[in-house]
C-alpha cells in the first residue's frame, strides 16, 4: 500500500503535470505527499560552489507546487528543499532514507542528441529507485 509519495519539481510545466498527478494519487490513496525541489550545485573544486536557484526561488517553486497539489486533492503536503550535485541521486537517496514507497517525476520531450547531452532525471530516478516510480507526461 502506498502511504508516502515523493514528487520532484523544478517549476517547469512538465513537473507541474507530475505535481498534479501526485496530488490526485495522494488524495485517492490517503497518502502523505512530499514535494521536493533539488537545487543542483555547480562548480566547487577550484571555484565557488554555485547553486542553480537562490533560496527565495526554491521557496517560490515549492509553494506553487504545493498549491497545485492541494487543488488536485492532496491533504497533507510537505515541502522539501534538497541540495545536491545531481538531481536524480538526491531524489532516490532521500526517498530511500525516509521510507517513501512511491516517487512521481515529470519528463519533457527529450529525444536524440538532447537526450544524450542533457540526460534525463526521470529515467535515472526510474532506473535507480528502490520503490515504484510514476513518470508523468
Amino acid at each position: 500500500m502506498t502511504s508516502k509519495i515523493l514528487c520532484a519539481t523544478d517549476g517547469t510545466e512538465n513537473s507541474a503535470h507530475a505535481v498534479e498527478l501526485a496530488g490526485r494519487l495522494a488524495a485517492v490513496l490517503g497518502a502523505t505527499l512530499s514535494i521536493c525541489a533539488v537545487n543542483v550545485a555547480h562548480g566547487g573544486v577550484r571555484g565557488p560552489l554555485v547553486y542553480k536557484w537562490e533560496d527565495d526561488e526554491v521557496k517560490t517553486i515549492l509553494d506553487a507546487a504545493a498549491g497545485t497539489a492541494r487543488k488536485a486533492g492532496a491533504g497533507k503536503v510537505e515541502e522539501l528543499a534538497l541540495r545536491s550535485r545531481e538531481a536524480a541521486s538526491a531524489i532516490v537517496q532521500y526517498a530511500e532514507e525516509n521510507g517513501f514507497d512511491h516517487i512521481v517525476v515529470g519528463t519533457g520531450d527529450k529525444r536524440g542528441v538532447s537526450r544524450l547531452v542533457l540526460g534525463s532525471v526521470a529515467s535515472d530516478v526510474a532506473s535507480r529507485a528502490h520503490c515504484s516510480v510514476t513518470v508523468a507526461r
